[in-house]
Formats: C-alpha cells, structure tokens, sequence
C-alpha cells in the first residue's frame, strides 16, 4: 500500500508550489489580462523547434498566435504578461532538446518535464539550468538523463523545490546542494547514490528543508554523527528500501522533533526502537514494515498524540500484542490513531478485553502472528473499522455477535484460525463490505440467508470449515458484483448454488461438498466465469451445451458421478487451459478433435473407463504441459510425434509458467486450486506450483510397442511415468538427454536389454523403477543413482538378468560380461517357447487319460453321456418356462 502523508504534512511541504500554481494564472484568466511579449514568443517557439511531438501535444504553439500565454503548458503572469512556468508533465511523445531558448525567460519561475523524452546535448541534463536565476520549481523526475548531475544547478539559489526521481543515473556529487539556502522540497529516489558517504552532513546545510525524499538510492548507511542539527523544519523523511544493516537507534534524525512522517521501511535496521522516538511528538505515521527489518518496540508511544498510522509490518522480531497495544497513545484529548498494521511479528499473547483508545481505528492487522485466545468485544465499538484482518493466528471461540454494528466494514478476514460456532446473523449489516473471507476455521450450522443482501460483495471464501446446510438462490440474490466464491471443503448439500445475475462472477469454488444434481445449463449465462471447480461432490449427467463458447479456463469437475462417453460438448470449450475429469466412469475413446483445445496446458484423464489407441492429434496441443491418461483401458502404441508437445520440450520453461501464473493473478486473484499430481511414487497435491509441473503419466493401461525414440527430446519432463503397460523393447539410449527428468517410472512392463548408460546423466533424478521388466547387463553407476538406490532397494527387482552393484549379483568373467551386454531377446524367446510348449502337452495327454479311461472303462462312459443329457434337459426346460412367462406378460399389456 502506497505511504501518503497527513493533510497537514502535505500543505506545509507543497506550500510553495500551491503558491506558484495560485500566483501563476494563465493570461487569459480575466479580459484584461496582458498579453505575452514577442520575445518570450519567440522562445518558446525556438524551444519547439528541437522537439519531436509525434502526438501533436504542442499545436497550440504558432507563430500566428499572439498571446502564448494560451498555449498548453504555458503560465503567465496577469500582472505583467510575463511567462513564468512550463509545465509539459506526462506529454510522453515529446522527444528531442532542451533548448537554451529557455534563458530568454528572464522571470522564469516552473519547469517540469516529468515522463518526458526531453534531454539536452548528448542526452545529459543541460548546464545551462543553473543559470535560471529565478527557478523556484524544477522537477526532471522519470526523464532518462545520462552522464552525472551538473553542479551548476547549485546555482539556482532561489529553488524550493526539486524532483529528480527515478532518473536511474549514477551520482556521484551532492555537495552543491548545500548551496540551496531556500529548498523545501528534495527528491533524488530511485537514483544510485551509493558512491556518496556523507549524504547527511551536506543535507543538514539546507535548514530550510521540510521534505526529503530518498527511498531506494542504493545508501549504505544512516548512522552518521552530526554535531549540530540544523533539520529543525524537517517533517518529511523517507528513507525506505535502502540497505543499512545497523542498529536502528544509531541513526542521525531521532533527535529531529519536527518530523511527521517517517518511512524506513525495507532497510534491514534492527535492534531496539531508541527511547528519542517517545519524544517526537509531533510524529503523524511511522512507517517500518517489510523485508529484512527486525527490530523490537520497548519505547513507550503514550505521548504521541498526533500519531494517525502505525505499519509495523514483518518488521518486529517478537512481541507480546498485549503489552504492544499498551504503549500506544491512550491519554490524549482525542485518539487520532486510525490505522495500525503488525502482520507477520511473530507476536503472541491474548487481545486485551477493553481498548477504548483504539475505538476511531479504521484499518486494524494483526494477521500472520501466533495471538490466541478469543476475539474481544472491543471490536464491536470500533464502528469505524473499514478493515480488520486477524487472519493466521491461533484464535478461538465465536465470531463475536455485536460485530455487525461495524457497519463501515469493507474488508473482514478472519481465515486460518479456529473460531468456532456458527456465522452471526448481523453479518447481513455490512452493506459496503466488498471482502469477507472466513475460511479455515471451525465454523458450523447453516450460513445465514442475509449474507445475500450484501450487494458490494466481490470476494466470499466460506472454504474449510463444518458448514452444512443448504446454500441457495437466496444466499445470493442480492450478489450481483460477486468476483470470487469459495464454499469448498464443507458439507454443503444440495443443487448447485448457480446465481446468472452474478454476471461479473470469475471463480466458483464448491468441490469437496455433498452437492448433487446435475450442472444447470443456466451456467452458460456467466459469460465471465473463467474457474469453475465442482471436484468431489455428487454430480452427475452431462456438461452443459452451451449455445455460445464458453470463456472457461480451468475446468475441474474430478471425482464424481458422471458417466457415458467423453463430452462432445467439451469441444466448445476452446479457452480451456486447465481440465480435469479423471475419477469417473466416463468410456469411449478419445476423440481426433481433442486437437482443438489449443490453449490445453493440463490435461488429466485419469483413473475413468477410456478405450481405444491415444489419439495422434494429441501431440499437437503445442502448450500441453502435463497429461495423465492413468488407469484407463487405453491400448495400441505410444505416438512418434511426442516431439511436438514443444511446451514440454522446453529444457527450462519458465517463460510460459510465468506467463500463465501472471495471467491468473490478473485475471482471477490468488490461485486457490488444489491439483493431484502422481509422482515420486506418491500423490502430491500443488496450489500455484502446478504451473511448474511438466509431465507423462500413461501407467494402468494397456499399451504396447517400443517406448518411441523421440519421447527422449521432451527435455522439460518432470515426470514420466509408463509403469503397468505392457511396453517391450529397450529403453531408449538417449534417455540421458531428459534432463530435467526428477521421477521416472517404467516398472510393470516387458522391457529387456541394458539400462542405457546415460541415465546416470539425469542429475535430477530422485525417484526411480525400473522392476519387473527383463533388463539385463551392468546397472549404470552414479552419484544420482547409488543415492536412489540405498532410499528405495527394490528399484531393479524382477529383472533377474542385472548384475553388478549395487546388487548382490556378480557379473562374472569375460564371458559372461560379454553375454550379459548382449540383448537377451533369443533367450527370452525361448523361455516361452518351452513355456507353451509343456502347457500345449500337459494338454493334450490330459485329454488322452480321459479319452482311454471311457474306452476301457463302460461304466465311466455311461456316466460322462448321462450327464450331458441331463444338463440339455434342464437348459431345455428353462427356456420353455421363460418364454412363455414372457408371451404371458405380453398379452396381459
């Protein structure tokens, strides 16, 4: 959140441009005013003349134009038709010089060229600035300048303000800035100044000053002496996202009384607040939060009435929040503090039963620290709040009852606790509250059907808690500005909650539910749903045809009653990047158009009744990025073409994980979906890492053939898994080329010859079978592989042809090496050979017993005929009797 100072601060610190902007009026402000003079015309148009103004900013600049005090950008004086400002701030097109012209303006006062593409000869900041004597305000801020910064702008002695931010340059003198006797207001962010030491010293010579700005200079330290302060009207300082790395008490400004503002925030300070701070007294926001700061507050705050913000936040190394809150300003006229921010402290302790002093808060944090005990009634005072958050501490006990008199609510997290009891009806007075995320608790009982008259609602996240019930129209009737729900992870029941005047809904979360029914077509009314996850409920029927395409990117519906084929109606899907239907009962084959999903990234089909040979059209979903067809009836041959899954080819896709992850977080919010991914030999389940995850997964199945060659090229591979097919052939030689390979699975099969040596390549390699197969010959040595092999032993078991270590088994002599590195094809061959050869003779000499027993033997024959005519006599007896039950029926309809 954007830091901004009390009004108060910015009227004293911008005084002097309010003065400029209510003195420099523009000619034309009253019928009398004085027109400009020519020579000051001419300037300006010479000025002009070195720009490139591709977007026409300055057409009101002509030489037909008399008065240029009517022209863009251009102040005037009303007295005396003078030009004393130019203000061409934000005009991006303008490109080209600064031009000397400008002296021509002999009472200039303002120039500002922020966001411009302006510069002067050889792209440097003009020496010729220095000699506008009566400059007041210069601002050259998000201009990219090269070479140093001119000292001659020392010479501006009646300059009050100055911006040079974000110039990106490196400066290597500021000494002339001491020459600034009247400066107020200095800006020099986001400018490398890390060649400069004694930054304090030169700017204690400028009294004057009210507001320094130097956030992310790159400046090593803060902890200077000054054996006389001269900062006496200082009230802004902002030194955030600096690296100091020293004791926060050593710092020069704790003796700067004046200072209302003060921003160190991401500095690595540490150690004790000094007791100075309890005496600036004057002091309205303190800002200290982020990376790398570690301090502690034992300074007592009670005298620090002027004190509206406090943003602590992830700064504190621990804390007790009680004795915290304690210190803060209780014995003031009034209580001005109104916002107050300590995340991710580390604090413990319980919140005090009474805080009348915190009562005008109106933003209150204190999410990510490990504060137990209940939430205090005190909050239901606080009718101020816009926003409270206690999220991911160790909370117990109800939501308190009174909490709907906070009325002003804009924002209520509550999530990652364990509040107990059931969700207060008051919840129905927040009218203006937009977020209300209570998940991970222990919530139970019905949610309240008030909840649906909260219209500015965006974001509602009901998810893992014990809420059951029914959640229907009427919790939503009012929702219409609702973004983002989330009920999973309960014991909802019940149809579908589907809302069509939600039209502005991007992400319904209900999985893990007891939701039934079928998926309404009313669905296809939210044009903008672009997650949908109904996994782990009780649906079942088809998908919805919708009349038009749906814009659906994630559609995950896994682990639930749906049956019959795959759905054509899925072809409409085109957007689908994310799709999950595995856990069914849905049969068929897959079909050639599963080609047109071309924006398919993950793809999981697992675990269903699928038939058939993979479709070769598969591979050419060119951004498919893991597909799982396990546990299906599929059969016929790996595809060839597996090299043009290019997205999986890629040694190191970042790029496209980057693009789909940033596409999330600007199109939907924080990634909340759970994915299962089968790998290492075990389950795992990915939120946002899923985007990470490249990877094969076609194990229980029915496949044949060779493992293809050109599987080999896939270097982006994760995960490969082909185990329980009945692939044959040898592992590819070029498997070393799979380099990104972490867990490789081809167990279960009828694979023979060498493990290529190559795998010991694979120096990501963490999980690996190869078992029950038929390879044969030296097992590959390796780091990488002798560390598997001593986690997991039974990686090589069932193929009794390996020998060498780490197995007990010896390669041994010559010969037999020689023989173990041959394919062992011909041997195999006749080891079933002989198989079937003795099944076929125990066959057949079975039946020669039984055929010369009833030879010799009458009796036996007798038996073995009577028996045959009596199984015909009753089969023969059944079908009568069942079909005349059936012409019975018949002629009774």
């Amino acid at each position: 959140m954007d830091s901004s100072p009390s009004a108060k601060s910015v009227l004293l610190l911008m005084a002097a441009a309010a003065a400029w902007i209510s003195f420099f009026l523009v000619a034309d402000a009253s019928a009398g005013a004085v027109a400009c003079i020519r020579r000051e015309r001419d300037a300006l148009l010479a000025f002009k003349q070195g720009i490139n103004d591709t977007d026409d900013e300055l057409r009101s600049w002509q030489r037909g134009s008399q008065d240029c005090c009517r022209w863009a950008g251009i102040t005037c004086s009303n007295m005396t038709g003078r030009v004393i400002g130019l203000d061409l701030s934000r005009r991006f097109s303008l490109v080209g010089q600064i031009s000397p012209s400008l002296l021509s303006l002999e009472h200039f006062q303002y120039l500002n060229l922020k966001s411009t593409s302006l510069c002067g000869h050889g792209g440097r900041i003009p020496e010729f600035l220095g000699s506008l004597n009566n400059l007041r305000h210069l601002d050259l801020s998000y201009m990219s300048f090269s070479g140093v910064l001119p000292p001659q702008l020392g010479n501006l002695s009646k300059l009050e303000y100055l911006d040079l931010s974000n110039m990106e340059m490196d400066v290597i003198d500021i000494s002339w800035l001491s020459r600034l006797p009247r400066l107020m207001y200095l800006d020099i962010s986001y400018t490398n100044l890390s060649s400069i030491a004694a930054w304090p010293p030169v700017v204690n010579m400028i009294p004057s000053l009210k507001d320094l700005r130097l956030s992310y200079c790159s400046l090593s330290s803060t902890n200077q002496s000054l054996t006389h302060l001269n900062l006496t009207n200082l009230q802004h300082l902002d030194l955030s996202r600096n690296y100091f790395a020293h004791p926060i008490a050593s710092s020069w400004f704790w003796n700067v009384t004046s200072i209302e503002y003060l921003d160190l925030s991401d500095t690595s300070l540490h150690g004790p607040f000094p007791n100075a701070l309890g005496k600036m007294t004057f002091l309205r926001q303190l800002s200290f939060f982020g990376i790398g700061n570690t301090a502690t507050m034992t300074v007592d705050l009670k005298n620090l009435c002027d004190l509206e913000i406090i943003w602590l936040d992830g700064s504190l190394s621990s804390g007790n929040v009680t004795e915290f809150l304690k210190k803060l300003p209780r014995r003031c006229p009034s209580n001005r503090l109104q916002e107050l921010k300590l995340s991710s402290n580390n604090m413990v302790g319980m919140l005090p039963n009474r805080m009348d002093y915190l009562t005008n808060l109106s933003s209150l944090d204190l999410s990510y620290n490990n504060i137990t005990g209940a939430i205090p009634p005190w909050l239901e005072n606080c009718t101020s709040l816009s926003y409270l958050s206690l999220s991911s501490n160790s909370l117990t006990g109800p939501i308190p009852v009174g909490i709907g008199r906070c009325t002003l609510l804009d924002i209520l997290d509550l999530s990652y606790n364990n509040i107990t009891g059931a969700i207060p009806l008051g919840i129905g007075n927040f009218t203006t509250l937009r977020y209300l995320v209570l998940s991970h608790n222990l919530l139970t009982g019905h949610v309240p059907s008030k909840i649906g008259m909260l219209g500015d609602l965006i974001d509602l996240d009901l998810s893992n808690n014990n809420l059951d019930g029914l959640f229907t129209r009427e919790h939503m009737v009012s929702l219409k500005n609702l973004r983002h729900m989330d009920l999973s992870h309960n014991s909802f029941s019940g149809p579908l909650p589907i809302e069509t005047r939600a039209q502005f809904l991007k992400e319904l979360t209900l999985s893990s539910n007891y939701f039934s029914g079928h998926i309404p077509e009313s669905i296809c009314q939210l044009r903008s749903l672009l997650v949908l996850d109904l996994s782990d409920n009780f649906l079942e029927g088809e998908l919805p045809h919708c009349s038009h395409k749906p814009n659906l990117v994630f559609l995950l519906l896994s682990n639930n009653g749906f049956s019959g084929k795959f759905p054509s109606s899925l072809r409409n899907y085109s957007s689908l990047a994310f799709m999950d239907l595995s856990w069914h009962n849905l049969y068929g084959t897959l079909p050639f158009w599963i080609e047109e999903l071309v924006n398919l990234r993950f793809l999981q089909l697992s675990h269903n009744l699928l038939y058939g040979d993979i479709p070769v059209t598969i591979t050419n979903l060119q951004h498919l990025h893991q597909l799982s067809l396990a546990g299906n009836n599929i059969s016929g041959a790996i595809p060839e073409s597996l090299s043009n899954l290019t997205s999986m080819a890629q040694k190191d896709p970042q790029n496209s994980e980057d693009y789909m992850s940033a596409w999330y977080n600007n199109n939907v919010g924080t990634f909340r979906q759970v994915w299962h991914v089968v790998m290492k030999r075990q389950e795992l389940k990915y939120g946002a890492g899923i985007f990470d995850v490249v990877g094969i997964d076609l194990s229980l199945n029915h496949l044949i053939g060779e493992i293809p060659e050109m599987i080999t090229s896939l270097g982006g591979l994760l995960n490969l898994n082909l185990s329980w097919n009945h692939l044959s052939g040898k592992i590819p030689g070029k498997i070393g080329a799979m380099k990104s390979v972490e867990s490789l699975d081809l167990s279960r099969n009828n694979l023979y010859g060498e493990i290529p040596a190559s795998l010991s390549e694979l120096t990501f390699l963490s999980s690996l079978d190869l078992s029950y197969n038929n390879l044969t010959g030296i097992i590959p040595r390796g780091s990488q592989l002798d560390t598997i092999y001593i986690e997991n032993p039974a990686i090589y078991t069932g193929n009794i042809g390996l020998c060498g270590p780490p197995l007990e088994r010896n390669c041994s002599g010559n010969n037999s090496l020689e023989h173990v590195n041959q394919p062992r094809r011909d041997n195999v061959y006749e080891a079933k050979m002989f198989f079937y050869f003795g099944l076929g003779s125990g066959y057949v000499a079975g039946l020669w017993v039984v055929f010369c027993a009833m030879l010799f033997r009458k009796a036996w024959r007798v038996a073995y005929f009577r028996l045959f005519d009596k199984l015909y006599d009753k089969a023969y007896v059944f079908a009568v009797l069942t079909w005349g039950r059936i012409n019975g029926k018949a002629s009774t309809s």
